[in-house]
């Protein structure tokens, strides 16, 4: 499994997606339902109202029956990228990626392997200067388009409040929506653009970024953090800070787990120094319940 790092050692986003995505390409099955595609499937027997196009003649002719052709037709989706370019996500964790270099790496693989299953993809980028949006497509020229506004992404301020992101709730989609956040807020702005794509979209999935070095606290001796959303600092003895600041983490990935829930995201945790393979196996499995 390629590492993280690796792939954006590559400084190539197209590249580095199909490289992480397509070693999980063929495993996947795509959902299909019986139609009028391309790939024989079954036969059926005819029934009144039949498009008699798809009676197979021949077979009528030697058993003087009337049977139809049935094949096999991908259902596809529409999927909703969503990517917090809030100046937190420029964290870098102990591998040199920041949080916003691993959501490129991430978010570009899940639009490789939606648009590989014929979904129509979208994307949109949130961050206090607007949204810059992308409305989901399914053609040939949709991919360069989402690699480009990842690459020239920028994370900055604070995330956006209510009336900026309210276009991205405004009508009701049947959709996956992903999420790709630290849920860094200041108050409640995240969880409520979650309520509200939950209701209008029916499908969240939450990828909750977290550095591998917040989650096990690698920093050691006197250390001073800066906050980059706010610009303050804060000075402390990693020795003595460690067990409170582990306590006080656990506590809250565990209320963050179950808020969520609640509200009807299905939510994971994802550690930038591990591989994209967790992700892209939970987009997979959504996508398959829901075709």
């Amino acid at each position: 499994m390629l590492t993280p790092e690796l792939l954006h050692g590559l400084r190539n986003l197209s590249l580095a997606a199909r490289q992480a995505a397509e070693g999980f390409l063929n495993g996947a099955h795509a959902s299909r339902r019986h139609g009028a595609g391309l790939e024989f499937s079954q036969y059926r027997p005819y029934q009144p109202g039949d498009d008699l196009r798809r009676l197979d003649w021949r077979l009528a002719a030697r058993s003087d029956r009337y049977y139809l052709r049935e094949s096999e037709i991908d259902t596809s989706l529409t999927v909703h990228l969503l990517l917090d370019a809030s100046a937190s996500m420029n964290h870098r964790d102990d591998n040199g990626l920041t949080k916003l270099e691993y959501a490129r790496l991430l978010l570009a693989s899940l639009a490789y392997l939606a648009t590989q299953q014929g979904d129509a993809v979208g994307l949109s980028i949130l961050s206090p200067a607007g949204l810059r949006h992308l409305t989901a497509r399914a053609d040939a020229r949709q991919l360069p388009r989402l690699y480009h506004a990842l690459e020239t992404a920028e994370a900055t301020g604070h995330f956006p409040g209510a009336e900026t992101l309210a276009p991205l709730t405004a009508r009701r989609q049947r959709a996956i929506t992903v999420c790709v956040s630290d849920l860094y807020e200041e108050g409640q702005e995240i969880n409520s653009l979650l309520t509200r794509l939950r209701a209008t979209s029916g499908e969240v999935l939450l990828l909750h970024l977290m550095a591998h070095n917040e989650l096990q606290f690698t920093y050691q001796g006197a250390v001073s953090f800066l906050d980059l959303e706010t610009g303050q600092t804060l000075q402390i003895d990693t020795a003595q800070q460690r067990s409170g600041y582990q306590l006080q983490l656990q506590a809250w990935l565990r209320d963050t787990a179950q808020q969520a829930r609640r509200q009807g995201c299905d939510y994971h945790l994802l550690d930038t120094s591990q591989p994209l393979d967790t992700a892209m196996r939970e987009f997979l499995r959504r996508r398959q319940q829901l075709c």
